[in-house]
This record gives C-alpha cells, sequence and structure tokens, in this order.
C-alpha cells in the first residue's frame, strides 16, 4: 500500500509502526521510566484501537482484546514479571478461542504433526531453558496459542508465522535467564520479533475477515 493510501486509511496501523519500531530505538535511553512504558504499550496497543475503531464485528473486537491485553502485558512486565505474564497468558486464551473457532476443516497428517509439536515442544524448551515450573506453565498457553493459530484457517503466512515469532521470542527472553544471560541476541531480537509477530497477527486475521465477507476494508 503507497504511504499516502496507508495514512490516509490505515492512521491506526501508521501509528503502530512508528510506535513499535521507535521503542526498540529508545528502550535504553535517557527517557523517564513511566513515560518509556508508556512508549513500550503504544505499539500494541494501536493495533487494538485499529482492529477495534474500523472493523465492528466481534471476531475483530477479539483480536482487539487479544492485542490490548498485549499491550498491558508489555507495560505491567517493566514492574511485575509475574503481572505482565498473567496479563499474556489471558491474551492467549482469548486468541486459542478465537483461533479455534476458525478452525482448519481438513489437515494433512504433517499439518496435524505440527500441530501437535507446536504445542508440546514451546513448553519443554522453556522449562529447558529456565528449569521454572511456573515458566512452562505460562508456556504451555504460548505454545496453545501457536499451535491453535497454525491449526487455524486464518492464513499462515501471517498469523501463524506472527504466533512463531512470539513464541521465539519469549524463548529468547528465556534464554536470557540462562544460557544467553550474557549475550547480546536476546537484547536485539526479542522486541522485533514480538511486535512484529503481533502486527502480523492483526493484520492477518483482520484481512482474513474482509476476505470471509464479514465487513468491507475500513
Amino acid at each position: 500500500m503507497p504511504q499516502r493510501a496507508l495514512i490516509e486509511q490505515r492512521p491506526w496501523l501508521l501509528a503502530s509502526l512508528i510506535a513499535g519500531i521507535s521503542y526498540w530505538f529508545v528502550a535504553e535511553s535517557w527517557i523517564p521510566g513511566f513515560y518509556l512504558i508508556l512508549w513500550k504499550g503504544a505499539g500494541v496497543g494501536l493495533l487494538a484501537v485499529y482492529a477495534w475503531r474500523h472493523h465492528p464485528v466481534a471476531d475483530a473486537h477479539r483480536i482487539a482484546l487479544i492485542m490490548a491485553l498485549g499491550a498491558l502485558g508489555d507495560m505491567v512486565l517493566e514492574v511485575s514479571f509475574t503481572g505482565g505474564a498473567m496479563a499474556f497468558l489471558l491474551g492467549h486464551m482469548a486468541a486459542i478461542a478465537l483461533y479455534l473457532k476458525h478452525h482448519r476443516r481438513v489437515m494433512h497428517k504433517a499439518e496435524r504433526w505440527t500441530t501437535a509439536g507446536l504445542l508440546l515442544t514451546i513448553p519443554a524448551a522453556s522449562f529447558a531453558l529456565t528449569g521454572r515450573p511456573e515458566v512452562a506453565l505460562y508456556a504451555l498457553g504460548l505454545g496453545g496459542m501457536t499451535s491453535a493459530a497454525f491449526a487455524s484457517d486464518f492464513p499462515r503466512s501471517r498469523v501463524a508465522l506472527g504466533a512463531v515469532m512470539f513464541a521465539v521470542s519469549d524463548l529468547l527472553i528465556f534464554a536470557r535467564m540462562g544460557p544467553l544471560a550474557e549475550s547480546q541476541i536476546p537484547h536485539l531480537l526479542v522486541w522485533p520479533l514480538y511486535y512484529f509477530g503481533q502486527f502480523l497477527i492483526t493484520v492477518g486475521v483482520i484481512g482474513a475477515l474482509r476476505r470471509k465477507g464479514e465487513f468491507r476494508a475500513a
């Protein structure tokens, strides 16, 4: 989409991109903590506004809720790791419900194995990286969200890919608690993987709902 069309027709998406990309550059800056927390939440929060403001059907509002919980988790995580994880877990549960509602009618054997692999591998890897049962419990929801996205009829090139990017971002956070504690890799990749994963999920779901005729483009 040309830049002018994006500004005129998708201003909330453009605002989200500006907030999400710019946060990566200012995360370690001199900006006071409260304002930085708001900046962090703005990227995904504006995705929620986009989904809610322009698209009136219930499933668009559900993806808006999922993004709102993600934005809440982004901000709360800065003051409480457990509180932020709870917000994300609620978002995962809401996403699972949405994806199961739109489950893929026909799946080949390899696709079923991939779905099961995502569900089981993500919590197992999370526990292996941290040795913490509570992290594995959270990651069970993360794995459920990722596998449900893959098994849904939403476009995998956006929604399933975005979910996998989200999961990899979280796995890098967990790796930072253990084997990658001294590495710069999590520092460089956690935020862009997470933000663009959420972006792909949002535009993928909204685009699919539009193609199904649930609403016209807005």
